[in-house]
């Protein structure tokens, strides 16, 4: 049997993803089936961290945009994401997977601080991990909080979740046209401004060469395939 090609990942969640096409909310089948492919691929011994976004709940830059005060509307940005990983950890649960929910700000009754060596800890034995909260701060997204986790844990891989099959030149749901990129360089999405990421998670990947595969959720048993190496989505790297 082949052996997977990352040993250890984070997987990023937008909120929006886990809001299905009704782009609010938490679709429970789309949720069951990302529990279901994380089960998938833990089985063959992959370590798998996950952090979630909370767009489907609140977004902390409209809040600001409609002349909320940005820290307050980040927070509760960040609250949104807590739901999101509970949800998560409950759908997990269900398949019969060990899981821990870590939020950067500290909330006992729901969830774990997060303790960098106490997360490495939980992957080791086979839990999977739930980064909510963000990175703790405001300004800064959960692309970043992404980036950050995985060069604390040393992850093989960020794997972003998204409803198109890769990185475009433009947007292929407007643009029948639109070209897609098998390979891009760190610089390339700085330079192009291609929207894998912000600039701050983008540049820490760069950083400390964490490579990035862009893909699509939508289609179930791809977290499986980018795990095994499959040449699915668009690959960020040097």
């Amino acid at each position: 049997m082949q052996n997977p090609k990352y040993n250890r990942i984070v997987l990023k969640l937008s909120g929006e993803a886990l809001a299905g096409n009704k782009g609010y909310g938490i679709e429970h089948d789309i949720l069951a089936s990302i529990a279901n492919q994380v089960v998938e691929v833990v089985k063959l011994g992959v370590q798998v961290s996950v952090v979630v976004g909370g767009g489907n709940i609140w977004r902390g830059v409209s809040g600001s945009a409609r002349g909320m005060d940005r820290s307050t509307a980040d927070y509760m940005g960040m609250l949104a994401t807590v739901i999101n990983a509970l949800a998560l950890q409950d759908a997990l649960e269900n398949e019969g997977m060990e899981t821990r929910v870590m939020s950067a700000i500290e909330m006992k009754e729901v969830a774990e601080p997060y303790i960098r060596r106490r997360a490495i800890r939980h992957l080791e034995k086979n839990r999977v991990v739930i980064f909510a909260a963000g990175t703790g701060n405001p300004y800064f997204s959960t692309d970043t909080a992404a980036a950050l986790r995985s060069a604390e844990i040393e992850a093989d891989v960020i794997l972003m979740a998204k409803k198109v099959d890769g990185v475009y030149d433009s947007d292929p749901l407007n643009n029948p046209n639109a070209k897609k990129f098998e390979d891009l360089k760190y610089i390339d999405v700085l330079n192009k401004g291609l929207g894998v990421m912000d600039s701050t998670a983008t540049s820490l990947c760069m950083d400390n060469t964490i490579p990035v595969v862009v893909f699509d959720l939508t289609k179930k048993g791809n977290i499986y395939k980018v795990v095994m190496g499959e040449d699915i989505g668009t690959y960020v790297g040097r």
